[in-house]
């Protein structure tokens, strides 16, 4: 599958650069586009969702499998694939959108204000997307 068969299937899609675009997430209400879009060079289609849907919702959401978002596979499994880094911009932008939520989150709780699960759930998850980065950036 490619990627325009993914996107025809998602609401307010816009490009956001060569191969990338941002849409409305099918797995939430959203109201401003949070789901980011990637089309690899080797096919892979990778998805992020800065309001916090996990991937599999995503993919459920619009009918398809996270299979769906991986090319074939190719015959001889012992080919090596060539491991791309991340583009420092991407990571700097999903730790921008991860610190605004624990931000967001730490005022609520600095003014003695009721966090609800979902927003707990969701500080775990920055914290723990910050944690990735930091071990990735450490080679951990």
């Amino acid at each position: 599958m490619n990627a325009d068969a993914l996107l025809s299937r998602l609401d307010r899609v816009k490009r956001a650069g060569p191969g990338r675009w941002i849409a409305r997430c099918p797995a939430h209400e959203d109201r401003s586009p949070s789901l980011s879009i990637r089309e690899c060079d080797d096919g892979r289609i990778l998805l992020n969702d800065f309001g916090g849907c996990h991937v599999e919702s995503v993919v459920a959401a619009v009918g398809l499998t996270l299979e769906d978002l991986m090319p074939p596979r190719a015959i001889d499994n012992h080919v090596k694939r060539e491991r791309k880094p991340f583009f420092p911009s991407d990571v700097f932008e999903i730790a921008l959108r991860e610190i605004t939520i624990v931000a967001v989150i730490a005022c609520d709780l600095h003014k003695n204000q009721t966090v609800s699960e979902s927003d707990y759930q969701r500080l775990l998850t920055a914290c723990g997307r910050l944690n990735d980065i930091a071990g990735a950036a450490y080679g951990k």
